[in-house]
């Protein structure tokens, strides 16, 4: 096993630029951990998000970012009896993802299902588990119902409307521009709206015969989502999933009270490390989810390590549709 190897290394928190490439000395495994030979790690909007100290889990520099990737086992501690070595694994985490090797603990390793690849088992876990705690666990989102997505081109938006469909609900996505729209399209959804036409709550309200959405999915906050509860349905539900716009909405509670629908907040991470119960559930649903091959990810641009820092530009710009991954060519 080799010394060292290359990680992508957030040294100040001043965005993607403060990312560079830098070696790492391997450590020696300590109890229940598993060291993986990363093949690819998708990036998440959280990752943009740290390297400017702006997400809720703030490392300080030096860090290396990156929650998931997929990639095959070469070393377990003695006492890990989850995976061996040798096995293709897809593992998830606070950080370290955007490097050749990561050590994570085998609760967050799970064997990497035949009908993905590396790259689509790179960045299907963060994305997948979001949509199904949001739609399935807090949401509870029936067959029949219908449902609003916002920002649906992105990889937990897109996530969503694959998981809507999979329920049985009718898709309203939204997209900014035609080739987003073209993506969402192709993810499943029924109907296709720019965020930007100024009459959106009234084409939502017309698409569901004056009804409203029975649920509203928010990955994007901002204004956006004050124009999304004019188009909510009387005891509609309203998931806040996190706040791509970088502005936290206010919600008039009087509008709440007035047409009864929930706010309801989804922490698809944490909720499952504070409920055990609930996490074995979120992992068995996952892993049938998995094997079917539901929610197969779209991935708009990939890059090598090397360029880590222009694919978490890629993010900043907001030009990523589904996915964005960073592919491991590992060092000599």
């Amino acid at each position: 096993m080799k010394a060292s190897y290359l990680a992508a290394t957030c040294t100040a928190l001043t965005g993607p630029s403060s990312v560079q490439i830098l070696k790492r000395e391997v450590m020696p495994l300590q109890s229940g951990e598993v060291r993986i030979q990363v093949h690819a790690a998708g990036l998440n909007f959280p990752d943009w998000l740290m390297t400017q100290g702006k997400y809720q889990f703030r490392p300080d520099p030096p860090f290396v970012p990156g929650l998931e990737a997929a990639g095959e086992v070469i070393e377990v501690a003695s006492d890990v009896s989850k995976v061996k070595r040798g096995d293709r694994v897809m593992a998830g985490g606070k950080g370290g993802a955007l490097a050749e090797q990561w050590v994570v603990h085998q609760r967050a390793v799970t064997l990497l299902p035949p009908s993905l690849s590396f790259e689509e088992g790179a960045c299907w876990q963060t994305a997948a588990s979001t949509a199904w705690h949001a739609l399935v666990e807090r949401g509870h989102l029936q067959a029949g119902e219908s449902i609003l997505i916002l920002g649906a081109s992105g990889g937990v938006g897109m996530a969503a409307v694959k998981m809507a469909r999979h329920i049985g609900a009718t898709v309203i996505g939204t997209g900014s521009s035609p080739e987003k729209r073209e993506a969402i399209r192709q993810a499943g959804a029924d109907h296709l709206l720019d965020p930007a036409d100024p009459e959106l709550a009234e084409k939502i309200k017309e698409l569901t015969q004056g009804k409203g959405v029975t649920v509203v999915f928010d990955p994007v906050g901002g204004d956006l989502a004050l124009i999304a509860t004019r188009a909510i349905a009387w005891n509609g539900r309203y998931l806040i999933v996190g706040f791509a716009s970088g502005m936290i909405p206010s919600f008039p509670a009087n509008h709440a009270l007035i047409k009864t629908y929930s706010l309801i907040g989804v922490r698809a991470g944490e909720s499952p490390r504070r409920d055990p119960e609930l996490a074995k559930r979120q992992s068995a649903a996952l892993g049938e989810l998995a094997a079917q091959g539901a929610m197969r990810p779209y991935i708009s641009h990939r890059f090598p390590l090397t360029d880590t820092a222009k694919a978490l530009a890629v993010l900043e710009r907001r030009e990523a549709i589904g996915r964005v991954i960073v592919e491991m060519h590992t060092s000599s």
